[in-house]
């Protein structure tokens, strides 16, 4: 027995276990701001930095994060199903917690950062601000709209420029949703963002 290649592997099956276990649950209350952020500070900091970077509203990039993964950073798209019941593949290369594709996470990767992560909450936060800070450049929508910064977001700028969303009542009442998520965000926000300000300076 090759006991070297034994004790290798493991070792390697432990890492995996110990890193999978240290994956950041979704938070406890998705519905209110200020609980998402008083548990994770973290995110708070990561999302001040998005905001400094590229101009767009907190609120509005948590609701596309609530809307596209639920705060789940490992999240994938549903399978395909040959005959109905064989595993066939995903519906897309959708991944992580801004459910990025394999091709605009690879434009971003070369643009900001190649060390970035879809399954890490500042890199995915930093990506959505990057996308919606160029839609508002290429198609001239407000970082402010969050109705229209979700179509272009879901269906990909060309998409936007086409309107194939108007053949998409579901992604219409879907892109809805997160600008009224949005706006309920806002709102709370408006009330926790000096407790969430006192809170960093313990840390600064």
């Amino acid at each position: 027995m090759n006991w070297g290649r034994g004790l290798s592997s493991s070792i390697l099956f432990s890492m995996i276990l110990i890193l999978s276990g240290c994956a950041t649950p979704p938070p406890d209350n998705q519905n209110n701001i200020c609980d998402i952020f008083r548990q994770y500070p973290d995110w708070y900091e990561d999302a001040l930095d998005m905001n400094d970077e590229y101009g767009v509203p907190i609120q509005i990039s948590m609701a596309f994060m609530k809307q596209e993964s639920s705060f789940i950073g490992d999240a994938k798209p549903p399978r395909y199903y040959f005959l109905g019941f064989i595993p066939w593949g995903r519906v897309s290369s959708a991944y992580g917690y801004a459910q990025a594709q394999d091709p605009v996470w690879s434009e971003y990767q070369d643009e900001v950062s190649s060390w970035s992560s879809r399954d890490d909450f500042g890199d995915a936060i930093m990506f959505i601000g990057w996308y919606m800070d160029g839609s508002q450049k290429s198609l001239g929508i407000s970082k402010w709209d969050a109705y229209n910064q979700y179509l272009a977001y879901h269906d990909g700028r060309g998409g936007f420029k086409r309107k194939t969303y108007a053949n998409k009542p579901s992604l219409i009442k879907v892109a809805h949703r997160v600008e009224q998520t949005a706006k309920n965000y806002g709102w709370q926000l408006k009330k926790c963002q000096a407790e969430l300000e006192d809170n960093r300076s313990w840390f600064f």
